[in-house]
């Protein structure tokens, strides 16, 4: 019962949002409008990239690489309409309705997602069983938001065993596939920094192995080392995130976070200081990010300030 809980409980991101154990969570880079949608990178795979198309992929930039969520607001509502068999921009929309505890939203698109996965296999067995797995991801939460834990458990863990079923369904096509890898690895990091029984080493192998875009990956593996209390590693890999996403507001409220720890641990001065630099540069692009994370980011900065005083001069 506790693996499903903190499984759907954590599904905050796509980021996803935010993937944090917490991710699968930009500027539009290199994205010309007009471009033909035959042409459309694909974020995930740089051989034999799939077309997701012009509008999906500029919202995947936006919420991933610069972490602007009214600029991927604006170009999900237009995928919606232009790249309406497209899962990932469901996907997206349902990962902002969590968010925004959206409840109406969420439970639609939800569904939505759910129904272009399934839709999708039939021309793209991978990929449909990907975000097969991501609609009932997204639907256990929304059953646990509506009904709460104890009553929406029993649901919630029908749909996490057609989650699995999903996943284990894709990774028998490609075992090696980025998209599947970030999106595994993430899920199975969320097991490992919650449950005292779960390792994970193989999480963070997965998404160290195999998992794309590098600069996702590496935040997740930042976010389990940071959750591990090994801040070492956790700054190496946040710092790595940084060198190609250094506009992410979330990446310097991460590298924050990681750095109060460390200052704590070590009783440093220094280091917390460090840490309010980083929470206010994340801080200076406050009118991208959603109110409830931009206060949660004022009151740790706060908490940190306090830390700092109480270390002496």
């Amino acid at each position: 019962m506790n693996k499903q809980f903190f499984i759907f409980k954590s599904v905050r991101l796509v980021k996803f949002s935010r993937l944090t154990v917490s991710s699968f969570a930009a500027a539009i880079i290199g994205l010309t409008f007009g471009l033909n949608p035959t042409l459309a990178c694909d974020p995930f795979r740089p051989n034999a990239p799939r077309n997701i198309g012009d509008n999906t992929e500029a919202a995947f930039n936006a919420i991933f690489q610069q972490g602007n969520y009214p600029v991927a607001a604006s170009y999900l509502e237009k995928a919606i309409s232009s790249e309406p068999n497209e899962p990932l921009a469901y996907a997206m929309k349902a990962s902002l309705a969590y968010i925004n505890q959206d409840l109406t939203t969420l439970e639609n698109y939800s569904q939505k997602t759910l129904e272009a996965g399934k839709n999708l296999i039939a021309t793209d067995e991978l990929r449909g069983n990907i975000y097969a797995a991501v609609g009932h991801f997204f639907e256990g939460a929304t059953i646990l938001t509506r009904e709460g834990t104890l009553k929406g458990a029993p649901q919630a863990l029908t749909r996490l065993r057609q989650v699995y079923q999903h996943l284990d369904r894709a990774e028998a096509i490609a075992p090696q596939d980025p998209e599947l890898n970030l999106l595994k690895g993430y899920m199975d990091l969320m097991l490992a920094v919650n449950l005292p029984f779960a390792n994970p080493d193989d999480a963070i192998a997965r998404l160290k192995a195999n998992a794309a875009p590098q600069y996702l990956a590496n935040r997740g593996i930042a976010l389990a080392y940071r959750d591990l209390k090994q801040y070492p590693q956790a700054l190496e890999y946040v710092n790595s995130a940084l060198k190609s996403t250094s506009e992410h507001p979330e990446l310097y409220y991460l590298k924050a976070q990681i750095l109060r720890e460390q200052g704590e641990k070590a009783k440093s001065r220094s280091i917390t200081q460090e840490a309010i630099v980083n929470f206010d540069k994340a801080l200076t692009k406050r009118s991208q990010l959603p109110a409830d994370l931009v206060r949660q980011i004022e009151r740790e900065r706060n908490n940190t300030v306090n830390q700092l005083n109480n270390l002496g001069a």
